[in-house]
């Protein structure tokens, strides 16, 4: 069936009331036989609604669950006159879409974006390892990277002395959908918290919509004025990435507490497998010789006490200086510029060790900067520290 045949079959049913009319967004598109013909040959749906096309979302026959997080890839770079059916046969060639969501303009032409959210995260990946920089159309390159569906809010303004269970129960009374609830004890008084947590929603969807209910004037939490932002988003690891690493990242320690101490803490399981460790005012880095001394240290010591302070260890997270740029670039819409020296990979853990390690301070995204001041660190690099420790 041609495109012209599939627009008068639709146009006919729908005189007839055999079939639904030519979905909203689609009739009187100026591609509206080419949508219709991409339609009949996959049998996804496609409506247009809040500003956005949307095809699939679930595709035919889907049974089971919504695909998991970091399933879907962001589409930059989009000539405002392609559409679904020009884009639709790039993106299935890696895999199966789930759905699609083009950006739509009142004119009629798309934003330059979308959003491509696949059946399994391993076609995610290969969309962006193979479709970034892809030629659409003569001299115009594509800008797939991966999504940042962002879960986690900022909130600030929390009154110092409330504990984890206090400002888990408090935020949820207000807000739905909310899984956890992560707060830094002050550097000086760990009886204290620093003035903000991070709360983790269960989606982002339920994220957005407490962010827009916690907003500045809206509510007040303990009788006080908070601030909300979107947090620091956090960045998936390749698996195969993380069964390399062998370096533990260490927070909640005291800041008296000294590197030599935190090595023969560590290295206590097998003398001299700490290479070096690295302490940035109550947090740092243990570098261990080999993988296996590192997850026995980890396991031995998580939740222990050194110095009357209970320990956070966890294995250190490192993210491609590249992936954390691009990710800046979509949550943000700007562009990470780069600092000097900056090593292949960062460890993700808080904005301190992004700070660090040479990530620009003005490119952090959140936590609120109004709660942070900027420092230096010995031996030259920045460093950010805590304005409410």
């Amino acid at each position: 069936m041609t495109a012209e045949d599939s627009t008068a079959a639709m146009s006919s049913d729908s005189a007839t009331g055999s079939s639904p009319k030519v979905p909203e967004g689609v009739a009187g598109a100026p591609n509206e036989a080419a949508l219709l013909a991409l339609m009949e040959r996959t049998g996804y749906s496609m409506v247009q609604e809040n500003g956005q096309r949307k095809y699939g979302g679930p595709p035919p026959g889907w049974e089971g669950p919504h695909p998991q997080r970091g399933c879907e890839v962001f589409v930059g770079k989009i000539p405002r006159d392609v559409y679904e059916d020009e884009l639709v046969p790039v993106f299935e060639t890696v895999g199966r879409i789930y759905e699609l969501r083009l950006m739509m303009d009142f004119d009629g032409k798309n934003r330059g974006y979308a959003f491509v959210m696949y059946c399994h995260k391993h076609e995610a990946k290969r969309a962006v390892r193979e479709l970034n920089n892809y030629e659409i159309r003569p001299g115009r390159l594509l800008g797939v990277c991966c999504s940042v569906d962002n879960c986690r809010l900022f909130i600030g303004g929390i009154p110092k002395m409330k504990k984890r269970e206090e400002i888990l129960e408090e935020i949820a009374k207000v807000t739905e959908g909310v899984l956890d609830v992560i707060v830094y004890a002050s550097a000086a008084d760990k009886m204290k918290n620093r003035g903000f947590a991070f709360v983790e929603y269960e989606s982002h969807r339920a994220a957005a919509m407490a962010r827009r209910k916690l907003m500045p004037g809206r509510i007040q939490l303990w009788g006080h004025q908070i601030a909300v932002d979107w947090a620091e988003p956090e960045i998936d690891v390749d698996e195969d990435v993380m069964e390399t690493v062998k370096i533990l990242y260490v927070r909640n320690l005291m800041i008296e507490t000294t590197e030599d101490t935190i090595k023969k803490s560590f290295g206590q399981f097998n003398p001299g497998c700490v290479e070096r460790v690295k302490k940035i005012r109550d947090y740092a880095f243990v570098h261990f010789t080999s993988r296996e001394d590192a997850v026995h240290a980890m396991n031995n010591l998580n939740g222990t006490e050194l110095e009357g302070s209970c320990l956070e260890v966890t294995l250190a997270k490192p993210v491609d200086k590249e992936q954390y740029s691009r990710y800046q670039k979509a949550a943000r819409g700007g562009s990470a510029a780069e600092a000097a020296q900056q090593p292949s990979y960062v460890y993700s853990c808080d904005p301190y060790t992004l700070a660090y390690y040479g990530y620009p301070y003005n490119a952090l995204i959140g936590p609120n900067r109004d709660y942070f001041v900027k420092g230096t660190h010995p031996a030259g690099l920045p460093l950010v520290l805590s304005g409410h420790a």
